[in-house]
């Protein structure tokens, strides 16, 4: 073709093109070229810690679930970063990288809000996190370095400190690799206080403590690592005035308290112990009879007496029945369920009282087979049948671990992987139903066959494992459950017994030694971990005993500390100093009510007289106002959080008027009228309301307010004096109605 005399259109762009291109190619290799200069950048190693410290790929940014913002997509905290790279490198025809000029890639356009961002500015162009983003993209973009080692370990310095309060203390982060090189990753770490109220933490590590006394600790993260820096914060008050310890217990919380500098307040008198004491181990208010006889016994053993009676008490078993079955989900949602909820808390209620020993207990629960009738503990897969929703119960209630998370992407606060998820489900693969003659109720059994479960994610097939831990090889004709209870019931299992006697501690000290009581994780620590292993030490050691475990911790003078604090401890929150006031639940308070007002409260298909702690499932919540009022659970969660325990204002306005305690209070045969009718002085009378309501007689000011108010004339309506007998009643209503609504009978102090 001969040479074009003039230069036509289609000419004139093709020569545009080869020049674009030329010119591209040479914009191109001179940015590698500079990129040579530069040390080389990872995506992995580099890029992903600077994505995660911007908050790229939390769940409210670019790893949201449904799809991420605006089409953009990433994986939470950045575990997946095959995927991630795949997403910002190839996705989209690669819109979000432009190698021909890096610095106008979109990628750093928008974390540096250049270009219009719903995130806003994520990353500054100053800083080094740009100088990486820029210099990955200049280098093309690799995905990892050549001979690239992994990340190993991350650690935090120092690891434990004690920091006055109103002072700072700056962190250092350190990570270690596979071929022993470390670097200082502090600007890049994640680093979060567990109470913020003691402790903030800024993005660079630096710790601010208030003037609250205490242990607070601050989590690192980076990248699927973690580590701890817990803080001692002093109180700085000398502790010499400490009760004498009764046991182990008190050995380790007053030497805390001495380190901290937090004095307790003194010990409880008798007549707070024996009201505190009942309500805790059996749900119920002592007898006018039981607290004269303690209160007049001269006795040194007393109190571990009365715990001893508590504990061989039915009043015991139902009171724990009613929390375990609540958290067992023993649910009633048709009223054929009827035989299966009463025959799975009378086992509870049965194996509590007989004391049989915690670990058995869960056994018979994870192995059951059968039918309820013959054995009652496979009612719970009646209610919970997916093995995903039995992996998750388990691990939380027997555990203390929440692997909710773990289904769908690695635990952002633990080392828990989508596989240790379905791994745990495969304990449960192999349980089998086959319908009954009995409506609604399946024979539960082992099928035979190799135990496994598929990473939905993945497509892996995996066999049992539990956290990680090889349980052996299970033969097809081998239930994995007892596999599953073999490793939890072993003594060096570092779940198991730490997460009950965590959960009792809460139960008598208001709030765990970890907290919340179900979240065991290396990245939140106890506040007294040298306790916590004692207790886990001694529940182990006495072969799971629940009842030795409740008589250690209310015999301990820790237990037994006055609620009402000093001028040091009351900000305390975390170091049992003092007793923590807390109200009591809806059924104890019910049955308490009850027990002042002489009343009683009547349950469809129970026998009278039945207490609300004895109720056996949550079908009885919809008939009572009250119960639903003061929030007890419903059996939908294996979390005590489902119970409510703080106050509202439809609490208050149904214990003022409602028309359920009016009838209690006027009940015939009720306390008030008793007390109205009885030939004994005033003083006596009123004294017994204290010793009923408060487990103490009145003081001087308090008979002299009531004598006071008894006296007065009442008149009715038209104006008529209401005759003596008629206004006592009325007054021991009144005064009933009265120390009803006082926080002293609310609450357990």
């Amino acid at each position: 073709m001969a040479p074009c005399s003039r230069i036509s259109l289609p000419c004139l762009l093709l020569r545009n093109r080869y020049v674009l291109m030329s010119f591209a190619i040479v914009l191109i290799a001179s940015t590698l070229q500079a990129a040579d200069a530069q040390p080389s950048v990872s995506f992995v190693n580099d890029v992903m810690p600077v994505l995660t410290k911007a908050g790229c790929n939390t769940g409210v940014c670019h790893a949201k679930a449904g799809g991420g913002q605006n089409g953009f997509q990433l994986s939470l905290l950045g575990f997946e970063a095959r995927e991630d790279y795949e997403s910002i490198v190839q996705e989209a025809r690669g819109r979000r990288l432009f190698l021909a000029a890096p610095e106008r890639s979109l990628l750093l356009m928008k974390a540096t809000a250049q270009t219009p961002h719903g995130g806003g500015e994520r990353v500054k162009q100053d800083s080094s996190q740009y100088q990486t983003l820029l210099q990955w993209v200049q280098q093309g973009t690799p995905y990892t370095r050549d001979n690239e080692p992994e990340l190993v370990s991350v650690d935090v310095q120092p690891e434990r400190g004690i920091v006055a309060m109103n002072t700072q203390k700056q962190l250092k982060a350190t990570a270690t690799y596979s071929d022993g090189s470390t670097r200082d990753i502090t600007e890049l770490a994640l680093f979060e206080s567990n109470d913020d109220a003691m402790a903030t933490v800024s993005e660079a590590g630096l710790v601010s403590v208030s003037d609250i006394p205490g242990k607070v600790s601050v989590m690192l993260r980076y990248q699927a690592k973690t580590a701890v820096f817990s803080a001692a914060v002093p109180l700085g008050v000398a502790v010499t005035d400490l009760p004498e310890p009764n046991n182990f217990i008190d050995d380790y919380v007053f030497a805390n308290l001495q380190e901290i500098g937090i004095p307790p307040s003194p010990v409880c008198d008798d007549a707070t112990f024996i009201r505190r004491v009942s309500l805790d181990i059996a749900g119920r208010l002592p007898t006018p009879a039981e607290t004269a006889e303690f209160l007049a016994s001269t006795d040194d053993n007393k109190r571990e007496q009365v715990i001893d009676s508590l504990l061989r008490s039915p009043q015991y078993a139902d009171f724990f029945a009613n929390k375990w079955t609540a958290l067992l989900k023993n649910r009633r949602d048709d009223t054929r369920d009827i035989t299966t909820n009463f025959a799975f808390h009378a086992w509870i209620r049965d194996s509590l009282l007989a004391n049989v020993p915690y670990d058995q207990l869960v056994r018979q629960l994870l192995a059951a087979t059968g039918r309820v009738v013959s054995n009652p503990p496979v009612a719970w897969y009646k209610r919970v049948k997916d093995p995903k929703e039995q992996l998750e119960d388990v691990a939380q209630l027997f555990l203390g671990v929440r692997m909710q998370c773990a289904q769908c992407h690695h635990h952002p606060f633990e080392r828990w992987s989508q596989d240790d998820y379905y791994s745990l489900s495969a304990f449960f693969t192999q349980v089998g139903r086959k319908p009954t003659d009995t409506f609604g109720e399946d024979l539960i059994f082992h099928k035979r066959g190799r135990a496994t479960a598929k990473n939905v994610k993945t497509g892996t097939v995996l066999v049992p494992a539990a956290f990680g831990d090889d349980v052996g090889e299970i033969r097809p004709d081998e239930d994995p459950r007892l596999r599953l209870a073999d490793w939890m019931s072993a003594p060096d299992n570092p779940f198991f017994a730490k997460s009950l006697v965590n959960r009792y501690w809460k139960h008598f000290l208001s709030r765990g030694l970890i907290e919340p009581e179900d979240d065991i994780r290396d990245t939140n620590p106890p506040t007294n971990p040298e306790l916590l292993a004692a207790l886990e030490e001694r529940f182990i050691g006495s072969g799971y005993d629940l009842k030795d475990l409740v008589k250690a911790i209310t015999l301990s003078k820790t237990y037994q500390l006055s609620a009402v604090p000093n001028k040091h401890n009351l900000v305390d929150r975390q170091n049992y100093s003092r007793y923590y006031p807390r109200r009591l639940q809806a059924e104890v308070l019910l049955d308490a009510i009850d027990d002042l007002t002489g009343a009683t409260t009547s349950f469809a298909n129970l026998p009278a007289g039945t207490s609300a702690v004895g109720l056996p499932d949550n079908s009885y919540n919809k008939s009572s106002q009250f119960l639903q009022v003061f929030g007890r659970p419903n059996g939908d969660s294996v979390c005590e959080c489902e119970r409510v325990q703080s106050s509202n204002l439809g609490q208050s306005l149904h214990l003022l008027n409602s028309g359920e305690i009016k009838s209690k209070l006027a009940v015939a045969k009720g306390r008030a009228t008793t007390l109205a009718a009885s030939e004994k002085p005033l003083e006596e009378r009123i004294a017994e309301l204290y010793a009923v309501a408060f487990s103490r007689k009145p003081t001087a000011d308090e008979v002299k307010t009531a004598v006071e108010y008894f006296n007065e004339p009442l008149t009715a309506k038209d104006g008529k004096p209401i005759d003596d007998k008629a206004a006592a009643k009325i007054n021991f209503q009144d005064m009933i109605w009265a120390l009803m609504n006082t926080k002293e009978f609310l609450f357990n102090h």
